[in-house]
């Protein structure tokens, strides 16, 4: 869930900010595409657990607690990790978070006991459910036996270091998470999303020097991300640059206006045009001589 607060500016209007200062990484966990085949498989019950799999992700696009009844029958049934990852994204997708998380943490074990290389995503699956639930303790938890699995490549350690510093901020712990976020920087420095994360944060830490130049750095990265565009525009208002804090959130308002960003960015225009300006101090006239 992300919350939108007004940021004050000094000898200027109030301007909503971007999303809260470590938005989520993802809205919500996604399904993990299963890895097509090189050449058509040996085993005829491998490609039908495939072809429920596929079928049961279709059915939470149409009808999630159905989704939930078939992927709870399929798990009684045998149906391991697939029929748990399934039971994890439909619960999901109905904003069931602590059974989500609950769900992809089964398909991680059973996974580990398998050895599937998937274990860490769906370590992260579950971390990312427990933060939806408001629970960062269980999510760092998670996040950890993410980063424990072997042969993690670079860009999925990135991801959880990104992660975790979401989790760390919840907690209160800012200078926590600008050390995962850095680290996280080392890993993907090309990630224009994670120099988002670190201009939001910077921010919140009121380094706004750093906060500008990081906001800079991910709007190289990614020109029509539209968190970045909002937040690039938040921080063209405090730099009392108002026209281009105008320009941005109406590029983000028209661009992308059905998601999170571009409802804010609405309400950032909506506050500028309210805001009057003074008009400047007129000198009453002279007395006529007599």
């Amino acid at each position: 869930m992300i919350l939108f607060v007004l940021l004050a500016l000094q000898a200027g209007p109030t301007l909503p900010s971007s999303p809260d200062p470590m938005p989520p990484r993802r809205p919500a966990p996604s399904a993990p595409a299963p890895a097509a085949p090189a050449a058509p498989p040996r085993n005829p019950a491998a490609s039908a657990v495939e072809t429920r799999y596929r079928a049961c992700i279709d059915q939470i696009r149409g009808n999630a607690e159905a989704a939930v009844a078939a992927a709870n029958a399929w798990r009684t049934e045998g149906g391991g990790v697939h029929a748990r990852m399934c039971l994890g994204l439909a619960l999901a997708a109905l904003e069931r978070w602590p059974q989500a998380a609950t769900a992809f943490e089964q398909a991680a074990r059973e996974a580990e006991s398998a050895q599937d290389p998937r274990r860490a995503d769906f370590w992260v699956q579950s971390g990312n459910a427990w933060l939806a639930a408001g629970d960062s303790a269980r999510a760092l938890q998670a996040f950890d036996a993410a980063l424990a699995t072997p042969n993690l490549t670079d860009p999925l350690r990135g991801e959880v270091h990104l992660d975790r510093a979401r989790a760390l901020v919840s907690q209160g712990n800012v200078a926590a998470a600008r050390a995962e976020i850095d680290r996280a920087l080392q890993l993907v420095p090309d990630d224009g999303f994670a120099w988002y994360l670190s201009a939001a944060l910077a921010r919140r830490e009121n380094n706004l020097a750093r906060a500008g130049t990081d906001i800079a750095r991910a709007r190289a990265l990614a020109p029509d991300n539209p968190d970045i565009l909002l937040l690039a525009g938040t921080m063209a208002g405090l730099a009392g640059n108002m026209a281009e804090a105008e320009r941005l959130y109406r590029r983000v308002a028209e661009g992308a206006p059905d998601s999170d960003a571009g409802r804010a960015a609405r309400a950032s225009l909506a506050t500028l045009r309210e805001v009057e300006i003074p008009a400047p101090a007129v000198a009453a006239p002279a007395p006529p001589p007599r």
